[in-house]
């Protein structure tokens, strides 16, 4: 989710709510401790230099359980983050302590933000050897009759 569809997104939800993965909600009393513009310059194990810029918010738990952000609240903060930081329409990248910190994407049902897992990929598959995933076909299924090296085929 880009940050302009989490914007039009707030300007018509009444709460925000966040849904981890497993199902289970972030607890109302979250704060957003960030908003911020992560840019990440790497080389790609095939030698190809790339970057990678997104908008970072940073979910956070205190023990202040009367504490509820309000869909204006969070515009407010995004809106000032554009400002000061100059922060242009990138995809959201949400950050939520659990076990360990945990880096989700986002996206939206409706009614909730939903964290989504994400995934690692290898960028340069063509140049880092990985074999191409070969066909599985099961023998069952294969036709005795269209076979050359069936009885009275050709093959010998």
């Amino acid at each position: 989710m880009k940050l302009s569809e989490i914007k039009k997104q707030l300007s018509n939800v009444e709460t925000v709510a966040f849904v981890l993965p497993n199902g289970t909600y972030v607890p109302e009393h979250f704060h957003v401790t960030e908003v911020g513009l992560i840019t990440k310059n790497f080389i790609d194990c095939g030698g190809t230099v790339r970057n990678e810029t997104v908008v970072n918010f940073q979910l956070w738990n205190a023990n202040d359980f009367e504490h509820r952000l309000k869909p204006k609240k969070l515009l407010d903060i995004i809106t000032l983050s554009e400002k000061i930081l100059g922060i242009g329409d990138f995809e959201i990248e949400v950050e939520y302590q659990t076990e360990t910190i945990g880096k989700y994407d986002l996206g939206f049902n409706g009614k909730d933000f939903m964290l989504l897992h994400k995934q690692t990929a290898c960028l340069a598959e063509d140049q880092c050897g990985i074999p191409q995933e070969k066909q599985k076909i099961k023998l069952s299924e294969i036709n005795p009759e269209s076979s050359c090296c069936a009885p009275g085929g050709s093959c010998c």
